[in-house]
């Protein structure tokens, strides 16, 4: 799906577009109240020193509560009716703002903003710990995040810092005299109006957002790291009347039981230095470059352009990357780039690894709100949100600070690089050192929070660079065969043997349960076509994928299937005389691409297949030895995927050679399969036979499920008995 149709999605959610026009109020209120109180400030003194520090005043006053009063707004949000406290905070900002020209003293001036600033760090948690009960689905956290970035640092700061100029400049368009409005009138009339967007979107929240008060909407997945973990204090983080202290001991508890969150608030630390070393060094980096001020503004603009294109990638790595790993990487990666920005030589250089921070910045700060979005539980969503902001305004602000005085300590050389004289001062120490930092805590975020250490990271980057769709935590395993009876049976002993391992082994359907299934749409809607019963055989094992497997999957589990995708493909193509590529591009849709990591052939006579006509689900006659032959090219055409195992001779004994068959495939390659289990026989007297057959050898590339990819799962599997 397309970035204007994810969005056009989640904005179809009223109660969602709802809550993002009131962020774009809020938004435009944050903008203009920095410009305007800004310029009121500047009227209450004549002091030129004090007028130059009117604009550094009014944003250390709203900085502030967001070092101090964040993880309050947290606690709030979790504790507290969400829209409550955001109607409050509306209300109080609105008061705070309304009293400043009331009162006209530039001390209140800044006391009322400090306080309006605290008002806000409870609005925020709230809203933000709110938003993915407003979705539909877990999976459009992202894009609403997408959305609600844009909204906040794109068309709001236009349309804000557009009101000012309009209502500032309106006396002067319009001829007005200066004394029309008093001696502050524009200046207090900008503030008042200020005032009443804050009023208007707590009337909205009041009103037109009842959803906001909900809870719980989406429960975390238990399959998930974080719910995983945090097992052991769900039942403390679910006790509803609980006082602040215990609260915070909760969030404590919970960040050091959770290693996905504890990764999360460990990479976001290194990352939020690495971006206070650069805004501090900018400056002065640029004119060691020999550009000056037109270097310095090339380099702001690279920055953020690289940031809009890394938040508006992000969907798309994610389909081929999980959340977990893509935000390691990717502060590993803006790590890497601060280094090649650290030792350029030239503008040009500095200017495409500026963009590539950017990119790789914006890329790990919308994973991580996703990730604490879509993966933390509901009771705790506001106190992690409200940490990951805190930081954030903490450690940019002291690492910012920090900077020039370290540049202060490192006297400027200059050099001669290639021709060119450049200057060695002490940023390039400075964002070299903040570069290592951020490379160092990906490395520790990736270690913490990846929850897929049996796959190796290099196959994942391949399929970014391939752009083929990620793979999963568990294995896929398919039998395909011309019976039906005999697939699904061998399916169920393939299973159970594989259950003494230490993976989880689901069986993923009941053929008889989908047989039922297919049967019951192809007669209710009276399809008679084979196009139409194809489709309907499609829609049947879409729903099988998204509902069974996919979840399984993603547990980390073992999937076995029977006839999964190539043998209704043989069939329809043999049997109905469909066009078999026609009907490949049909199974891939359905699907989603997802193939089996190994595909188990049982290869049957023939002619044993023609004697038994369609009692046990065979194809009788040509069609019989049309859909053997179709799969049997299948399997040639795929033999890093296939296993041929002759299925000839009693059930323990097919059971037996497909056991050796997939533990040969798969030894070595797939950690956690059963080493000592075999399938259960009737019997139970002894191994059965082996006579098991396989494709000619095959490397395999990683050890993840094949979705879309070309990776090899298994080589042939040699005759021997089962273990």
């Amino acid at each position: 799906m397309s970035t204007t149709r994810r969005a056009r999605s989640v904005l179809g959610i009223r109660p969602f577009r709802r809550l993002w026009a009131v962020t774009y109020l809020c938004s435009v209120a944050d903008w203009l109240a920095m410009l305007g109180l800004t310029g009121l400030v500047t009227k209450y003194t004549d002091d030129y020193l004090l007028q130059n520090f009117a604009f550094v005043g009014v944003v250390l006053t709203q900085l502030l509560p967001g070092l101090l009063f964040a993880p309050l707004g947290g606690l709030l949000a979790d504790r507290f009716d969400r829209r409550k406290v955001m109607i409050c905070a509306d209300l109080a900002r609105f008061a705070l703002l309304f009293s400043i020209p009331i009162v006209g003293s530039p001390i209140w001036l800044f006391v009322a903003n400090f306080m309006a600033g605290s008002a806000a760090m409870m609005w925020i948690p709230s809203k933000d710990a709110a938003v993915p009960n407003l979705l539909r689905r877990p999976d459009q956290v992202e894009t609403a995040n997408q959305l609600g970035l844009f909204m906040t640092y794109g068309l709001a700061v236009v349309s804000g810092a557009g009101l000012y100029s309009v209502l500032t400049g309106v006396q002067t368009t319009l001829g007005i005299s200066p004394d029309a409005f008093g001696e502050f009138g524009i200046a207090n009339a900008v503030v008042f109006i200020n005032a009443l967007l804050y009023l208007a979107s707590a009337i909205l929240i009041a009103t037109r957002i009842p959803e906001l008060s909900l809870r719980n909407v989406h429960p975390v997945p238990e399959s998930t790291a974080a719910s995983r973990d945090a097992a052991a204090s769900d039942d403390e983080a679910a006790e509803d009347q609980v006082g602040f202290i215990a609260m915070v001991r909760q969030s404590f508890s919970y960040i050091r039981r959770t290693k996905l969150v504890r990764g999360l608030l460990i990479g976001m630390m290194g990352a939020f230095a690495a971006g206070g070393a650069v805004i501090g060094a900018a400056k002065p980096y640029s004119s060691s470059l020999g550009g000056g001020d037109a270097s310095f503004g090339l380099l702001f603009v690279a920055v953020f352009v690289g940031a809009a294109t890394g938040l508006a990638m992000v969907p798309k790595l994610a389909r081929r990357l999980p959340h977990d790993r893509l935000f390691g990487v990717g502060i590993v990666l803006a790590g890497m780039a601060l280094i090649v920005v650290a030792l350029s030589p030239h503008l040009a250089v500095s200017l495409v690894a500026a963009a590539a921070v950017g990119a790789c910045a914006g890329a790990g700060f919308l994973t991580g709100v996703t990730i604490i979005g879509s993966q933390i539980d509901d009771a705790m969503r506001g106190r992690i949100n409200a940490i990951y902001q805190s930081l954030l305004k903490i450690i940019i602000f002291g690492s910012t600070a920090m900077v020039p005085v370290l540049i202060g300590l490192v006297q400027p050389h200059k050099v001669t690089v290639w021709g060119n004289e450049l200057i060695i001062d002490g940023t390039r120490p400075v964002l070299l050192g903040g570069g290592l930092l951020a490379a160092l805590v990906g490395v520790i975020a990736y270690r913490q929070m990846d929850s897929r250490r049996t796959e190796p990271i290099l196959a994942d980057l391949r399929n970014i660079m391939r752009r083929r769709p990620r793979r999963m935590n568990g294995l896929l395993i398919a039998l395909e065969g011309t019976a039906a009876t005999d697939t699904g049976t061998q399916a169920g002993r393939l299973a159970d043997a594989l259950r003494t391992g230490e993976r989880d082994v689901v069986l993923a359907t009941d053929p008889a349960l989908d047989d039922e299934r297919l049967q019951g749409i192809v007669s209710g809607a009276s399809l008679s076509s084979a196009r139409a019963q194809a489709l309907a055989a499609a829609a049947v094992r879409a729903d099988i994928v998204e509902r069974d497997i996919r979840p399984a999957l993603d547990s980390g589990a073992i999937v076995v299937m029977e006839r999964f995708v190539d043998s209704p493909l043989a069939h329809l193509a043999a049997v109905a005389g469909l066009d078999s590529s026609e009907l490949e591009g049909l199974a891939d849709w359905a699907t989603a691409r997802l193939r089996p990591d190994l595909a188990v052939l049982l290869d049957t006579d023939p002619a044993a297949g023609d004697a038994e006509g369609g009692a046990n689900g065979t194809s009788a006659g040509p069609q019989h030895w049309r859909v053997q032959q179709l799969l049997t090219e299948m399997a040639s055409a795929d033999p890093q995927h296939y296993v041929v195992v002759d299925a000839d001779g009693s059930p323990d004994e097919v059971a037996g050679r497909i056991h050796t068959a997939v533990q040969c495939a798969l030894a070595g390659k797939v950690p956690g399969l059963s080493k000592r289990g075999r399938p259960k026989t009737d019997r139970d007297s002894g191994a059965p036979a082996d006579d098991t057959a396989g494709p000619r050898d095959g490397e395999t590339e990683d050890t993840g499920p094949r979705d879309g990819d070309t990776r090899e799962a298994g080589e042939r599997a040699t005759q021997g008995t089962a273990p």
